[in-house]
């Protein structure tokens, strides 16, 4: 593991970290602060949704190094919002440049 896929590893780690309080966050407050069912549903909703993209980015943070895990972390980055997404795109764009400039030489 190269020293940029190392940070972008320890980035995504943290926003995943991040994310999945913040869904969980989302799934015990959310009833408390709406005045409708359908306000419960929605914030339920975007708790789970930000706890299982949370959830991706910790597994997937091993291996940022990666071609296709930098992108899939790069587009759940994207999708999460917040700021454990923010740490999540800028570890999943180191863990992108480090797959793309590591070269095998023969």
């Amino acid at each position: 593991m190269t020293t940029l896929s190392y940070v972008g590893y320890i980035l995504v780690l943290i926003g995943g970290i991040l994310l999945v309080i913040s869904g969980l966050l989302y799934i015990i407050g959310s009833p408390f602060f709406a005045y409708s069912a359908l306000g419960i549903i929605g914030g339920v909703g975007a708790g789970i949704v930000q706890l299982v993209l949370g959830l991706i980015c910790i597994v997937g943070a091993k291996y940022v190094g990666t071609l296709v895990w930098a992108i899939v972390l790069l587009i759940v980055g994207i999708i999460a919002g917040g700021f454990g997404a923010i740490l999540v795109v800028l570890g999943a764009l180191l863990g992108l440049i480090s797959s793309l400039t590591h070269h095998t030489y023969l």
